[in-house]
């Protein structure tokens, strides 16, 4: 039995995964008008859930300990009312070790060990160890669609992570080498983060004593 979370939930929610991310990334995020998300924003920072604040050029959203209370508070009252906490739990284990391997492959992208300098950056000329990546990646691409799967099927917010993957293999696998790891694109790092980051907020998990993407 799916169960559809509330949209109150969802907006919150966009900011705890996405950790730091302007009006527009959330609002594509939950599927809204970036004036409408604007709204809802400017009431959340009234409440004290969200904050913006700047860094260089950059300008982002994040959630205050107060709103992280609160989106933890909602994310227990949704997987006891759609009672899929045991399923989630059995999904976040399968999931681990296909973070891991994304998590090497992402890292072997980033450094290419050479004998006197076992941690020489990847400067891309060996196509061989690019392609051996890209088609590990292309691997995990069918592990997460199984996961993924079994996601929406108890809670469909889940959904499209999946998708977002595949997008990203496919446009590194056709040369753009930002979307294997780049995380100012919708990179494979930056949607093994996000998903990491919705499963151990969803369980309660304490992220740090899970590391991952």
């Amino acid at each position: 039995m799916t169960y559809d979370s509330t949209v109150g939930l969802l907006r919150l929610h966009a900011v705890r995964v996405c950790g730091f991310a302007d009006t527009s990334a959330l609002a594509g995020r939950c599927g809204l008008d970036a004036d409408e998300m604007q709204r809802w924003l400017a009431g959340a920072r009234d409440g004290g859930w969200v904050e913006n604040t700047a860094f260089a050029d950059l300008h982002g959203w994040s959630l205050t300990e107060r709103g992280r209370r609160e989106n933890e508070r909602r994310l227990r009252q949704e997987l006891d009312d759609a009672d899929a906490g045991a399923e989630v739990a059995d999904i976040y284990r399968m999931f681990l070790p296909l973070n891991a391997y994304i998590q090497q492959l992402c890292t072997d992208w980033q450094i290419r060990p050479q004998p006197d300098a076992p941690l020489a950056a990847n400067d891309h000329s060996d196509r061989i160890w690019d392609d051996d990546i890209l088609r590990g990646l292309a691997r995990c691409d069918r592990g997460l669609t199984a996961i993924v799967g079994r996601l929406t099927a108890v809670l469909p917010r889940f959904r499209g992570y999946d998708d977002r993957f595949s997008q990203a293999v496919n446009r590194a696998r056709a040369g753009d080498a930002a979307w294997v790891d780049r995380t100012d694109v919708d990179s494979c790092h930056t949607v093994l983060f996000e998903l990491h980051e919705d499963l151990v907020a969803t369980l309660g998990i304490n992220r740090a004593a899970h590391p991952g993407p």
